[in-house]
């Protein structure tokens, strides 16, 4: 099994402060458009099939993968994204928090298999290091709350 966690500071000095309803709204607009978030290419589509009041479910195509995922919102503070079709199977969260500090976080954390290969095998110890690595899901992060500043600079969010 693959489990990986990081955490980055929404606020970091000499950042453009966002609250968090402004962090909540790039989550949540992520969840329903990933395009928007990703490097151009990385996710060629994005479509919500199903909404309703207690989650949504969405089919994208990601670095070539066709995945279908069934999110869970609970506003203002966590966004699950539960892989029910793909290569990994599992639960992926954002979550927003506040520090002992009182600073608004944002952590990143998943317990993934990949489907039809051997648990704990090469490919999700590859995996595991690709998600630990400062390319991984701390890189995410990051660029989400940089996205998140960009579209309330624009107006958008």
């Amino acid at each position: 099994m693959i489990y990986s966690t990081a955490t980055v500071s929404v606020n970091p000095e000499g950042e453009t402060r966002l609250t968090r309803e402004q962090a909540w709204k790039g989550l949540e607009l992520k969840a329903r458009d990933a395009r928007l978030f990703l490097p151009p290419g990385l996710c060629t589509r994005c479509d919500v099939v199903e909404d309703s009041t207690t989650h949504f479910v969405r089919e994208a195509t990601i670095a070539g993968s066709d995945i279908r995922e069934i999110i869970t919102l609970e506003p203002e503070h966590k966004v699950t994204f539960f892989q029910a079709m793909g290569p990994r199977e599992g639960a992926i969260i954002n979550e927003l928090f506040e520090d002992e500090g009182g600073e608004l976080q944002l952590r990143f954390y998943c317990y993934l298999g990949l489907r039809g290969k051997q648990p704990n095998g090469p490919e999700e110890q590859a995996e595991q290091t690709q998600f630990d690595s400062d390319r991984g899901y701390k890189s995410a992060l990051l660029s989400t709350l940089k996205r998140t500043r960009e579209l309330v600079a624009e107006g958008r969010l």
